[in-house]
């Protein structure tokens, strides 16, 4: 992507040497997708698309050529589930933004449960992926100007639960752990619904090494002022 500067790439190292594993990823524009190919070397990767890009004459045909799976949103796609799990069995990698849509003020909006789903049902690692900058993009393009964007990949876990079948409280409890671990990779103001650092658990949560985490230490997880508290129980 010629026309975008990735400037600022820390944490490559925490990418798995092979899949399956699932990068996860805040949601600002419509560079954020390509760029995360950019980080990934390999051919064996694809994500979720909206469905209403199916019969979009540029957008539905690049997904299509990248074997993106379409996704409707606003429901449960049990198929669009069941593809991405049966796509991570196959040991390959894919990308989700849990927030289903792009965020309009940069901080982080409520998930979707469909990430723990799928990391539960095909036992793949996550690698939380924290983007800034991207928003800028559709500014500095009409202006054939480069757009620096820093991008931090976090530690990976796994997200692990004691049955098979969940509840729809228990995918809502994983998937909370897992953006928790997302939002503390982000600035603070683009947290969001997250923000509340000192609320996080990770009950579920199973890192390679088990002595590590990207949360903070407990003592330094702290709200900051202004930003109310959404998941109080999270």
């Amino acid at each position: 992507m010629a026309l975008v500067s990735t400037r600022e790439v820390q944490g490559l190292d925490n990418i798995p040497s092979q899949g399956p594993y699932i990068l996860v990823a805040n949601h600002l524009s419509r560079v954020d997708a390509p760029l995360l190919l950019t980080l990934v070397r390999s051919n064996n990767v694809t994500g979720w698309a909206a469905e209403k890009y199916r019969q979009h004459p540029l957008f539905g045909l690049i997904v299509r050529l990248g074997g993106g799976i379409f996704i409707r949103r606003g429901e449960v796609d049990r198929d669009a589930l069941v593809a991405a799990v049966a796509w991570l069995q196959k040991g390959n990698i894919f990308g989700v933004a849990p927030e289903g849509t792009r965020s309009p003020n940069r901080a982080l909006q409520e998930a979707h449960n469909g990430l723990a789903y799928i990391a539960h049902r095909s036992q793949a690692a996550i690698v939380p992926v924290a983007i800034t900058g991207s928003p800028a993009f559709a500014h500095h393009i009409k202006r054939l100007r480069r757009t620096p964007v820093h991008v931090q990949l976090g530690k990976p876990f796994y997200l692990r639960a004691d049955r098979r079948q969940l509840d729809r409280e228990t995918m809502s409890a994983m998937t909370d752990e897992a953006m928790y671990q997302l939002a503390a990779l982000l600035p603070p103001d683009y947290r969001g619904v997250y923000a509340a650092l000192e609320r996080a658990t990770e009950n579920y949560i199973q890192f390679l090494d088990d002595t590590r985490s990207n949360l903070p230490p407990a003592g330094q997880r702290v709200r900051p002022r202004g930003v109310p508290a959404k998941h109080l129980g999270a």
